[in-house]
């Protein structure tokens, strides 16, 4: 008999503190790009698909980048679906990630399952972890979703038992979705219906892909003869599967030194599936009806940056892992459009695979694929998958849920009190709405967006929280004018590409505004974005003055000490207690503002300025490893290479390094001709 029910899974963790105060102005850095003059050699409708609707910002969302390498016992919460055969366990707290698939008979794990909780800055905005299924939608990357918190209800599936449904709203893309999972009594597959709906009148770009983490010591395994390759270098290029010119066959993770992507060119009418097996000729497989087209594999590669980021994402001697990986377009770079008032479903299913060693590791690629084709026939006919989401469709996916297990944001509710949606199966009820959503509510309500309210016992008003989609900016262009509903206008404006009429917004705030360093972080953005860095880091350094000067600066709050030390921020933050919290909050500015402040000082050459700065900032802000990194560009400008060196030998990690990112490696080439230590080796690129 089928079961979900409610549980605990304890992991090492890296704690999620408050998310970066600072509006998410900019654009996502462009690792999964195109060269211009690969686009424009690639077939049209796949470059219009490329090209459609590229994100400006990641605005709504906040950069989650307050996170540490720390790790310490930690209860998530956690919900087993199980049967016979098979035990599926799950994160609603956390993207409603897939963690585990055990498979009873066998005593295996069928996926890459990571031992710790540790965050990295791979997502969109910033926080993501490895390992498991995770359900990517949005825009080209890793959801913003990543480390985000889910609605998750019991329902009832196809053939009256228990469904898990996990549900939310998309919020760069303005959209809601559902996940639901089920497995049938006796299955051997766990069974995911998906379901993404446009309430809106326009139409709006689409993207999901399911990332599927499985050890690397496979063989991938995918219905097509030619696959589409993009690397770090921004190049897409078809190639020949399984071997490549240079005669390497990549179905073999490890057989690639450099991370790379290849996106299989599945023939139209190919049933749609992709597997790992190890050497006995057994693993995952995973399979879909018709609407989810794409398939792909991702390697880390054997080089040194590969293996630095396999263990940047969890614990020392644990196994590498690939990742296999479903998606509605043919590229994790294309778009599709749903218009409004419709929808896109699907059914995916998870499961063993048992294929002939000899046929399906063997050198005929025709003869592996064959064979295992039959034994997925054999273990799940893809008349059966097609027929299980019909009967989803028709009984169960507008189901109500019955009993609620976790809750998600209050952003959908809001958007569903604003226009009114009717989303059967999905509810986004009032009671889910929090303080992040008051003011909108308010703004809703009166067609005023009331000020943000203060501490007494702080003096910190905690930002509120943007919102950019057309309806809110129409409102908040009614809405009386004082310096928080400029600073809001603008932001809606600069995300919709009205980037002139952003900054007239932020100046008529600044004129008026006795708390100056929101306003003046956003002209300091707008500046650079538009090619002012002197002028940028002129309005960044009096945006971090005007919070020491207004905040508290690097002081004590009123009656308490200053939530300077990482730890106690988190602490503070958990236990919700007023003004401890604001204080975390509070720090959290402090070193976002100086961040960036830094960051412009430094590149126009103002390092006296920048020293200045750094020496404001709280001791343990500085032993921060994003900042032991300006501190080493600090110490170059100062022409001091000796003491940059030290920082080196030293050690320092920077907790939220990005994905591609060779500043370590410029910045030891500046210091020495001595090679890059391992454990500063992140670059992804050959050569």
């Amino acid at each position: 008999m089928t079961t979900v029910r409610r549980a605990v899974l304890t992991l090492p963790a890296a704690l999620l503190r408050p998310d970066n105060p600072l509006p998410a102005l900019r654009a996502p850095a462009g690792v999964h790009a195109v060269d211009p003059q690969t686009l424009a050699e690639l077939p049209r409708d796949m470059a219009r698909a490329i090209g459609r609707d590229p994100l400006r910002s990641i605005l709504p969302a906040p950069v989650r980048d307050g996170y540490g390498r720390e790790r310490t016992p930690a209860d998530l919460d956690a919900i087993v679906i199980e049967n016979d055969r098979l035990r599926a366990t799950v994160l609603p707290g956390l993207g409603g990630r897939l963690h585990s698939l055990h498979h009873k008979p066998t005593g295996r794990e069928l996926l890459y399952r990571n031992p710790v909780f540790q965050p990295a800055a791979f997502a969109l905005n910033g926080a993501w972890f490895s390992g498991g299924v995770e359900w990517n939608i949005g825009a080209t990357g890793h959801t913003v979703l990543s480390c985000s918190p889910l609605h998750a209800a019991v329902v009832r599936a196809p053939d009256g038992g228990p469904m898990l449904r996990l549900w939310e709203w998309e919020r760069l893309r303005d959209l809601p979705f559902q996940v639901d999972l089920w497995l049938p009594e006796d299955a051997d597959f766990l069974y995911a219906a998906v379901r993404i709906r446009n309430p809106h009148e326009l139409t709006a770009p689409v993207y999901w892909w399911s990332n599927i983490a499985v050890p690397e010591d496979r063989r991938i395994l995918a219905p097509a003869d030619a696959a589409w390759h993009h690397g770090y270098d921004r190049g897409l290029d078809r190639v020949p599967v399984p071997v490549t010119e240079d005669g390497t066959d990549r179905t073999y993770p490890r057989n690639s030194t450099h991370a790379a992507d290849w996106f299989y060119d599945l023939p139209d009418g190919q049933r749609r599936w992709i597997a790992a097996l190890d050497a006995d000729g057994t693993g995952l497989v995973q399979t879909s009806t018709d609407p989810l087209r794409g398939r792909k594999l991702f390697v880390w590669g054997t080089g040194r940056g590969g293996r630095r980021w396999q263990e940047w994402l969890t614990e020392p001697g644990t196994p590498g892992y690939a990742e296999i990986q479903a998606g509605l377009a043919r590229t994790q770079l294309e778009h599709l459009e749903l218009p409004g008032g419709a929808e896109f479903s699907w059914l995916e299913a998870y499961g063993p695979l048992a294929a002939d060693p000899a046929a399906a590791l063997g050198d005929d690629w025709a003869a592996a694929r064959a064979d295992v084709e039959r034994s997925l026939s054999a273990a799940l006919p893809r008349e059966a998958v097609d027929a299980a989401h019909a009967a989803w469709r028709e009984t169960s996916a507008d189901r109500a849920p019955e009993e609620v297990l976790a809750t998600g944001s209050g952003w959908g509710a809001l958007e569903v009190l604003r226009g009114g949606h009717a989303l059967p199966g999905t509810p986004f009820p009032e009671s889910t709405l929090g303080p992040e959503q008051a003011p909108w509510r308010e703004l809703l309500r009166t067609g005023v967006l009331p000020l943000p309210a203060k501490d007494p016992a702080h003096g910190a008003a905690p930002l509120t929280a943007p919102l950019v989609a057309t309806a809110w900016r129409d409102m908040l262009e009614t809405a009386p004018a004082d310096p928080a509903t400029e600073y809001q206008l603008g932001i809606a404006q600069w995300h919709a590409g009205d980037r002139a009429q952003a900054v007239r917004s932020w100046e008529r705030g600044l004129k008026e505004a006795t708390v100056r360093w929101p306003l003046l972080y956003c002209l300091a953005v707008a500046d650079r974005e538009e090619g002012h860095p002197e002028r940028a880091a002129e309005h960044f350094a009096e945006a971090f003055a005007d919070h020491e000067a207004t905040d508290g600066g690097t002081e004590a709050p009123a009656g308490g000490r200053r939530a300077e030390d990482p730890a106690e921020e988190a602490l503070a933050d958990e236990r919700g207690t007023g003004a401890a919290v604001r204080a975390g909050h509070s720090a959290r500015a402090v070193a976002a503002l100086g961040r960036e402040a830094l960051d412009a000082l430094l590149a126009v050459d103002r390092h006296d300025r920048a020293r200045a700065l750094w020496d404001r900032l709280p001791a343990a802000v500085r032993r921060q490893g994003a900042f032991r990194l300006l501190e080493v560009r600090l110490l170059l400008a100062e022409g001091r290479p000796d003491g940059a060196r030290a920082l080196f030998d030293a050690g320092f990690e920077v907790a939220d390094l990005r994905e591609g990112a060779e500043v370590l490696g410029e910045l030891w080439a500046r210091v020495t001709d001595e090679p890059l230590p391992d454990a500063y080796e992140f670059r992804m690129r050959p050569g």
